[in-house]
């Protein structure tokens, strides 16, 4: 056991003075142990040393361990005695898979030996079967097709590549997708380069973005991709977990009791489908409905209505907490099932779905809608121009996304078109809604697309300039001044920025919400702080 007989061709290191295993074995059948870095106490344990000078090593004495291993491997080379090899790991230990769907393997059997098949043969295409399941003797699909064979009649492997084969060298193939010659020609390659954004799920770490990686790698050895890395940036986007919903059906019987009455009775907690609830309200007749054994339920309720119980958990089929994405199409549109799922929280983190809070969004876009028309739907946009306040607003949400966006915060660009539409009211003019219809393209395009046109527009939302921030919107001419009086917040008040202290003093004093306070006492101090607060002392 000792041996490592599967690492290599079979190995030991033999260095009892650095390798714990070497050392035990070593003491055990009183051989000599001989440091080679200095540095250490061998008299209890082995000294697993991976930096310092070496000493009793003949020419690596006074040397580094990093510079020695390199000199170690030119003077092995030197003498002829090995060569220095890269033994590339993956994680994947069985490449093959037994199924149909895959790239084939360009392989071939001749006295039990497997070939290469010939590169002017290439390229081997999966032949069409009509089982995808497994032979009775549990060999793959391909076994089934009598004609996999070479001309001269050489079987070829039955079992095809995994998903990841392909897959991990697909954006080599699209910078130059018609290309019969090669995965890539240099010209291509040399223009495109790599990936400028890689965005994928936590389980793509270890699966198709670990291969792509190596094959990229493999490649640039080779001379044929001029990256060593094929992505610039990595996003991993957060898994969306399932919010469950629960009934409590009373022990032996066929009844359901809502939620805040189950400690009343004696109860089994049963998933029930999230699709059939909202607002933690159950749908009775669909309940019923649901499974033929509650065809026949019957329901103690709360106020009139069946609450159900919730809890957070991964999205599972069995648990009956898969949302059905065209349910919610059904009802609120794509676009809103589009910006809840941005609004849920941050790209890379994992969030609960949860369908009760898609109704903010909802009624977002149906506020954004309304301020297009007026209260008998017609078209009312006006062209009168927009005031300063109403730019400033524009502006600072057109920063604001721009901003979120490239930092992939969504979920915080649709709490900025929220705040935006509170601030504007009831504006309903083209200088403000036009460019606001433009920045919300990408998160709700039907709205905007529909909206673009109602504006007059011929062409599609998604060629018209992106709006840019003027920053001269954004300077501050005003401050809204908190004030206090003895300490305590009483009421604010805006006051221009270049106005004295002095000004803004007797300004203040004057004002009927301080005179409330003063009840016609003179003020002993009134402390005025520059844009930040003014105090006012009795």
């Amino acid at each position: 056991d000792y041996v490592l007989a599967g690492y290599g061709t079979g190995a030991i290191m033999a260095v009892p003075a650095h390798d714990s295993r070497d050392y035990a074995f070593a003491r055990h059948f009183g051989l000599d142990i001989v440091p080679v870095v200095e540095g250490g106490d061998l008299t209890e344990a082995s000294y697993d040393a991976k930096s310092g000078k070496l000493i009793n090593s003949g020419f690596l004495d006074g040397k580094e361990v990093k510079e020695a291993i390199a000199l170690m491997f030119d003077e092995v080379e030197r003498r002829g005695l090995g060569k220095r090899l890269v033994n590339y790991r993956l994680r994947d230990a069985i490449f093959s898979r037994q199924r149909y769907w895959g790239e084939p393997f360009p392989v071939y059997y001749r006295d039990d030996t497997s070939h290469p098949l010939p590169e002017e043969r290439l390229p081997l295409e999966l032949p069409p079967v009509e089982d995808f399941g497994p032979t009775a003797e549990g060999e793959p699909p391909l076994a089934r097709v009598s004609t996999w064979h070479t001309a001269e009649g050489y079987p070829y492997e039955r079992s095809t590549m995994p998903g990841f084969a392909g897959s991990s060298a697909y954006y080599l193939r699209y910078m130059d997708p018609h290309n019969d010659r090669a995965l890539v020609g240099p010209e291509a390659d040399a223009y495109w380069r790599s990936v400028d954004l890689y965005v994928g799920g936590i389980e793509h770490a270890t699966g198709h973005l670990m291969y792509s990686r190596f094959w990229n790698m493999f490649l640039y050895d080779l001379g044929c991709v001029c990256e060593e890395e094929p992505f610039r940036k990595l996003v991993n986007q957060g898994m969306i977990q399932g919010r469950s919903n629960f009934v409590y059906r009373v022990v032996g019987t066929n009844r359901f009791v809502s939620l805040g009455l189950k400690d009343q009775y004696r109860t089994q907690e049963i998933h029930v489908d999230v699709n059939i609830v909202r607002n933690d309200l159950l749908d009775l007749e669909a309940f019923r409905n649901w499974m033929p054994e509650y065809r026949d339920a019957e329901f103690i309720l709360e106020d009139g209505k069946y609450v159900c119980g919730w809890a957070i958990e991964k999205m599972s089929k069995s648990m009956y907490n898969v949302v059905n994405p065209d349910r919610i199409v059904e009802r609120y549109g794509a676009d809103t099932l589009r910006m809840y799922e941005m609004f849920l929280g941050p790209l890379e983190q994992s969030k609960p779905w949860d369908t009760n809070g898609i109704d903010g969004v909802h009624k977002f876009l149906r506020r954004f809608w309304s301020r297009f028309f007026d209260r008998g739907g017609a078209f009312a946009v006006s062209d009168e121009p927009a005031t300063d306040k109403e730019l400033k607003t524009l502006h600072k949400t057109i920063r604001k996304v721009n901003e979120d966006i490239e930092n992939f915060s969504f979920n915080t660009s649709v709490a900025a078109f929220m705040i935006c539409l509170n601030e504007l009211g009831e504006c309903n003019k083209r200088a403000v809604l036009e460019p606001l219809t433009i920045l919300l393209a990408p998160f709700a395009p039907h709205i905007a697309e529909e909206l673009w046109h109602r504006l007059g527009h011929t062409t599609t939302v998604c060629d018209a300039p992106y709006p840019a921030c003027d920053e001269k919107y954004l300077a501050e001419s005003s401050f809204e001044y908190p004030v206090s009086v003895n300490g305590k917040l009483r009421f604010k008040k805006e006051y221009p920025l270049a106005a004295a202290p002095a000004e803004v003093q007797a300004a203040v004093v004057a004002e009927p919400e301080a005179q409330k306070w003063l009840d016609g006492r003179t003020p002993k101090k009134v402390i005025v702080v520059p844009g930040k607060i003014i105090n006012i002392v009795v």
